[in-house]
């Protein structure tokens, strides 16, 4: 059997800063970390595109690292910013430096449409490093629009890869024909709003943040202990907040002002050219976390302690 990343809910960690020059806010980060892993996330996505990593120093990235490393025993996937093979290469050793054997494995995003130039890519990363990878494919972030039939045969030729990660709309049909065909998880993202769909077409959880993580943990436990209905039940009453948080150029804004609102990090501001949060759609935030609020209240998602 090949290896594989672990099934469940990956949380992506977003980064807090405060204050004036938006410096890294390691409390906040630390709480933001134990919630996580309080609520029973399978693993964290450390610096990824919503992490803010491409607005992070190399020294504020090893901070990072550092904080999450101490506060969390949960196995991390950390993810590489550039993609150009040398600069990729730097930024997972410093990972590597840090976390030692807490990292499963280095998020890559698919670099050019041509999967030879990919697993080039790959495994000059892999023989460097020795890192196994989570390949993702998100257009939107990295520029490059590779097709399914391309990533089916990145994932067959580079048996280090262990996981997939299905940005590119529509998930769903990426993931079915992705699931067909490899032996690894592949995992949605873009805040869950498509999670019910790809986990009936075979995507092994969710990789990706929202405000409320606590009902992907929910609905991707429902789904494997009861199927869809289950899954169903417990996501629906997050839907509203999963589709306004998940707006256009303002998500990674509304999600940290979301996480502000929640007390989990004390200041929801992020970095430029990230674009700050609307005040006009305060009082429609509100009433969608306020609904959150009570749905959690009525179905608690049990905590670490509680499932031991």
């Amino acid at each position: 059997m090949r290896e594989s990343l672990a099934p469940g809910v990956w949380g992506v960690v977003a980064t807090p800063f405060q204050g004036s020059t938006l410096d890294l806010d390691t409390d906040s980060l630390a709480r933001l970390v134990e919630h996580y892993e309080t609520i029973g996330a399978t693993g964290l996505t450390v610096l990824g595109v919503f992490g803010e990593a491409a607005a992070l120093t190399a020294a504020e990235r090893s901070l990072a690292l550092e904080v999450v490393v101490e506060e969390t025993r949960l196995p991390l996937v950390v993810g590489v910013t550039s993609l150009f093979t040398g600069a990729a290469i730097e930024e997972i050793r410093a990972a590597q430096a840090v976390t030692g054997d807490r990292l499963a494995a280095v998020m890559v995003q698919a670099n050019s449409a041509r999967p030879e130039v990919v697993i080039a890519h790959l495994n000059a990363i892999h023989q460097s490093t020795g890192a196994k990878v989570v390949l993702q494919d998100y257009p939107v972030a990295s520029g490059v629009s590779i097709s399914t039939e391309a990533l089916i045969y990145i994932v067959q030729t580079c048996r280090f890869v262990v996981a997939v990660k299905a940005e590119a709309p529509p998930t769903s049909v990426a993931i079915a024909q992705l699931t067909a065909a490899v032996e690894v998880s592949v995992f949605g993202g873009l805040g869950g709003q498509g999670l019910l769909d790809e986990l009936v077409a075979g995507a092994a959880g969710a990789m990706t943040g929202f405000s409320y993580p606590e009902a992907l943990v929910a609905c991707v436990r429902a789904w494997q202990s009861s199927g869809y209905d289950a899954a169903r039940d417990a996501l629906l009453p997050y839907l509203p907040l999963i589709n306004f948080e998940q707006q256009a150029r303002i998500a990674l804004a509304i999600r940290k002002e979301c996480f502000c609102e929640r007390g989990l990090i004390k200041d929801s501001a992020a970095r430029p050219p990230a674009a700050p949060f609307p005040s006009v759609l305060r009082q429609g935030m509100l009433t969608h976390l306020a609904e959150a609020a009570r749905a959690l209240e009525a179905f608690p998602v049990p905590t670490t302690s509680e499932r031991v």
